[in-house]
């Protein structure tokens, strides 16, 4: 089987799962143009963990962990197969590479995982793993984590990091409640196009180290674990990947709603 490519999703709000918008449809197109997987291992910025962590169910739950939504949120059911199989390997990748990691058999999908996957494989018809982030260890060990995970990629297997290229909530509340939706900041902006310029650069160096060089790092993100799976993406690619801009938006003033595949 030909080797696949990894991908970054910015998942947006739980609402894009029933209001799709544009970023859905650029979702489902990527899906469509890659050779079916096996399986896909997602990474999801809503678990996070000390150690790296895996879903091991055979039939995960789908995971509401939101409030405040409409109704028909609660009731989407998105119910793909687990991979099991594919948490063992990765565990066993990650302990390759001294890293601790650990299968939690009960744990089931959260809309960082199932938001992009309704809309990617609507059939739900292709085992799913998820994998945690490890917030307090920054991205230079998710990128290592990443760089562990790349020969899922000649396995069959998707990888996937699902977070945010921004991911300033407050502000984007604040718009929200204010009904604004007018230019965004200007500081969206640098961040989007500083991280674009070192990822096509394959600059993974200064990207690691986004939060010392980024302009704006810290007000793209008070906290980080949005940003980290884009570090397990890019990781998982190997070396000097050929990156591609498959969307890019930006939501509320304040939400960049990028993705980057890495071939």
């Amino acid at each position: 089987m030909k080797r696949l490519p990894t991908v970054f999703v910015s998942h947006g709000s739980p609402m894009h799962a029933i209001e799709p918008g544009a970023v859905a449809g650029a979702w489902k197109k990527f899906m469509d143009s890659l050779p079916r997987p096996k399986a896909i291992l997602i990474a999801s910025a809503h678990w996070e963990t000390e150690i790296p962590m895996l879903t091991g169910a055979d039939k995960p739950e789908t995971i509401h962990d939101f409030g405040g939504f409409p109704e028909a949120l609660y009731r989407i059911r998105y119910a793909t197969p687990g991979a099991p199989d594919v948490a063992r390997r990765v565990r066993d990748l990650l302990k390759e590479r001294g890293q601790c990691a650990g299968v939690d058999g009960s744990r089931g999908l959260d809309h960082g995982a199932w938001t992009p996957l309704l809309h990617m494989l609507p059939n739900a018809d292709i085992p799913v793993t998820e994998l945690s982030v490890q917030t307090a260890l920054g991205a230079k060990h998710h990128l290592e984590l990443g760089r562990a995970l790349a020969p899922l990629a000649d396995e069959g297997v998707l990888v996937i990091g699902s977070g945010h290229m921004t991911h300033n909530l407050r502000e984007a509340f604040s718009a929200m409640r204010q009904g604004r939706h007018g230019e965004p900041y200007l500081y969206v902006r640098e961040f989007q196009r500083w991280v674009g310029d070192h990822i096509l650069a394959n600059d993974t160096d200064t990207l690691a180290d986004y939060r010392q060089q980024a302009p704006n790092a810290a007000r793209a993100h008070p906290t980080e674990e949005h940003f980290l799976p884009l570090f397990v993406a890019l990781g998982a690619a190997g070396d000097a990947p050929k990156p591609e801009l498959i969307y890019q938006d930006i939501e509320l003033q304040s939400l960049a709603m990028d993705a980057w595949v890495f071939h």
